[in-house]
């Protein structure tokens, strides 16, 4: 098998995790950080020195694209904290 086979063949099942779960691969997870993460962070680096080929640069860009879609949000959210606050004690604080 080629690099550039390997190289193909990682970038797939990434895609694959990302579409059949809707979600990134989780750094907290052994499996996935093994798996995934260790090889996003290593092509992330390539990537923003430039070092990347034209055709991986090319996928890779949609997979970052695919990534930022299911980027996690801060779902904390202080508006229901700051309600209760002012039902307990009647002022904001």
């Amino acid at each position: 098998m080629t690099q550039e086979e390997r190289w193909l063949k990682r970038y797939n099942e990434i895609v694959a995790f990302i579409q059949k779960n809707k979600r990134n691969p989780s750094r907290y997870d052994v499996e996935e950080r093994g798996r995934y993460c260790n090889w996003l962070k290593h092509q992330r680096k390539i990537f923003n020195a430039g070092g990347l080929k034209p055709e991986r640069r090319e996928r890779f860009e949609k997979l970052m694209k695919l990534s930022e879609e299911y980027r996690r949000k801060n779902q904390y959210d202080l508006t229901h904290e700051r309600e209760d606050f002012v039902n307990l004690f009647g002022y904001i604080g």
